[in-house]
């Protein structure tokens, strides 16, 4: 990487000593190394400040509102640093001053390649490689990355052309000049996702036998390219025969395999799906993720095994692990509440769990990367959790059901359950706040919801009034509950009237307040039918509304005595406002 700094320095000279340019390069360190580079040679030419394009007052005001050390010092030679250290003011600067030609060099990682819109008139990818540290070595950049890196040269509206520069290796010289010059193909991926895809056919009923599958496929691009190029798929022709003898092959394993994690059925040549197979269909999750789930999930399962087990889903299987973060990983596990396995702490699954642990015990993250895994990692869990939740409803295990809707709850507070009293929930919190509510009898959110508006000024009047303000976007839900009479005549089930009505301080709204979930939530609620005694579950909905509802549930048909049956309310953002109600005839 040091070498390809000269004749980094030598193509700016060279194809764009005035216009704007583009440096890529693999990791956050190579930024700042390539720029310190580029300042020396600049200087070693008596023009340090050659890429700098504003006067020095403004360049003082610029420095004055810069974090970054490392930014600081390189700006001022006309440079910048682009990566996913920097914090959002910084990088937000940084684009501004090379978008408005203030300086003239930005050196950046390949992330910058999507989603930035930073047009210039030369490009230098410097190196194709990039450490991968699950693999735990360096591996090419996919095509597409250098084709992006590439596509932000001589944008239309900015230049009328533009240079790419790419500093590789020599034996990959010939290969990028080939895909460059000549049209690459592009090949199917369908392979390594059938099982889901076929899965979800099954599920929507599209297939029903061994021979849909099969008549499934020859629709689909992976079909016309093992007609076309049969040998990148292992193919010696494209014989129909051969062609029909690998489809058939290839569904039938991948039925085998959907048939042995649980998802789907196979009766004589009959396909059709099983409850895993559908709640993977709906929550678009991949067929090993619910067969570890219905593997592992039980009717007792506890809050640290439902963790471990969502941090094992295959969803995270490409969780970023970049070079040393098995080091930081050891250091957060020594400060989170429960152990991880110490010996793969390179592995996603454990980073995984180690950022859930991190986000409920509120521990400040090692650097930005890991706050944007975090927001990555939050945002898969919700579509995890609930798959998790309709596995524990579906085989009617209340305790595994509540106790997983708890998980949820924790996600979307960044708490623990239980360990973190609710009060928490309001982001002004601190102990001594929660020290003076505890001695006026307060121990939860709830707690001050039943208060009058009159009492509640009256206790917050001596505690920051931004509480009071905070306090506002909670709920207040109150629940009637009543069972029909069955009608014995038409044999029909008897049914249970529930109504809900809900009321804010603030005016009625569905949103939650979720101040530690990165993403806008809207407030649901489930109603679930169990009990309590033997932890059995009878039956869930889930609802939302702004004000008030009305709905039904059906009891079961099985006899169930209405004395031990109970009525379970259960928000899915907010600890500790669950509401439980007894069943009882109306007259």
């Amino acid at each position: 990487m040091n070498s390809m700094n000269k004749p980094a320095y030598a193509a700016i000279c060279t194809h764009s000593p005035s216009k704007p340019v583009l440096i890529f390069v693999s990791s956050r360190r190579q930024t700042r190394l390539t720029a310190l580079d580029i300042i020396q040679l600049a200087a070693s030419d008596e023009n340090p400040r050659q890429f700098l394009n504003m006067p020095e007052e403004e360049l003082e005001m610029v420095l004055s509102q810069i974090k970054e050390n490392n930014l600081r010092h390189t700006l001022q030679f006309g440079i910048g640093l682009h990566h996913a250290g920097l914090n959002d003011r910084d990088r937000s600067l940084v684009e501004e001053l090379f978008a408005n030609n203030k300086i003239q060099v930005l050196v950046c990682t390949s992330t910058l390649a999507w989603g930035v819109n930073l047009p210039a008139h030369l490009v230098i990818i410097k190196g194709t490689e990039y450490y991968d540290g699950k693999a735990k070595r360096y591996v090419d950049f996919p095509i597409t990355d250098i084709m992006q890196m590439m596509g932000r040269a001589g944008r239309p509206q900015y230049d009328q052309h533009g240079k790419a520069v790419i500093l590789v290796h020599e034996p990959k010289k010939s290969f990028y000049k080939k895909f460059l010059y000549e049209p690459f193909p592009v090949e199917s991926n369908l392979r390594e996702h059938l099982h889901d895809h076929i899965n979800a056919e099954i599920v929507s009923g599209t297939i029903c036998h061994m021979e849909d599958a099969v008549h499934y496929l020859t629709w689909t691009y992976l079909f016309r390219r093992l007609v076309k190029n049969p040998a990148y798929y292992g193919l010696e022709d494209a014989d129909s025969k051969t062609i029909n003898s690998y489809l058939s092959r290839l569904v039938e394993t991948t039925i085998e395999d959907l048939e042995d994690s649980g998802c789907i059925k196979v009766s004589e040549n009959a396909v059709e799906p099983l409850m895993l197979g559908t709640i993977a269909s709906q929550y678009y999750l991949s067929y090993m993720t619910v067969s570890m789930f219905g593997s592992n999930i039980g009717p007792k399962t506890t809050l640290e095994v439902f963790l471990h087990i969502l941090s094992g889903a295959s969803e995270y299987n490409e969780l970023p692990v970049r070079h040393n973060e098995d080091i930081i990983n050891g250091a957060l596990s020594k400060r989170v509440l429960h152990m991880v396995d110490e010996h793969h702490l390179d592995d996603p699954h454990v980073k995984a769990n180690l950022l859930f642990q991190a986000h409920f015990s509120r521990i400040e993250l090692p650097s930005s990367d890991y706050v944007t895994d975090l927001k990555s990692v939050l945002d898969q869990s919700i579509r995890i959790i609930q798959a998790m939740i309709d596995i524990s409803a579906n085989s009617g295990w209340l305790s595994s059901t509540i106790t997983c809707m708890h998980l949820l709850q924790m996600v979307m507070q960044g708490l623990w359950y239980q360990k973190d009293s609710s009060l928490w929930m309001l982001p002004c919190m601190d102990d001594d706040i929660i020290g003076f509510l505890n001695r006026s009898g307060v121990y939860s959110v709830q707690d001050l919801l039943n208060f009058s508006d009159i009492k509640l000024r009256s206790l917050l009047q001596q505690l920051p009034s931004v509480l009071y303000q905070e306090l506002q976007h909670f709920p207040r839900v109150q629940v009637k509950v009543k069972l029909e009479n069955a009608n014995k005549e038409r044999k029909k089930a008897p049914m249970i009237n529930i109504r809900l009505e809900k009321t804010n301080y603030k005016q009625s709204t569905s949103r939650a307040f979720t101040p530690r979930f990165p993403k806008v939530k809207d407030e649901a609620w489930w109603l679930i039918l169990g009990n309590v005694t033997t932890s059995e579950l009878y039956a869930i909905k889930r609802i939302s509304f702004s004000q008030r509802v009305v709905t039904r549930m059906e009891i079961p048909s099985t006899p169930i005595s209405l004395q031990e049956m109970k009525l379970i309310v259960v928000s899915d953002c907010y600890l500790g406002f669950e509401q439980e109600y007894s069943i009882e005839e109306s007259n």
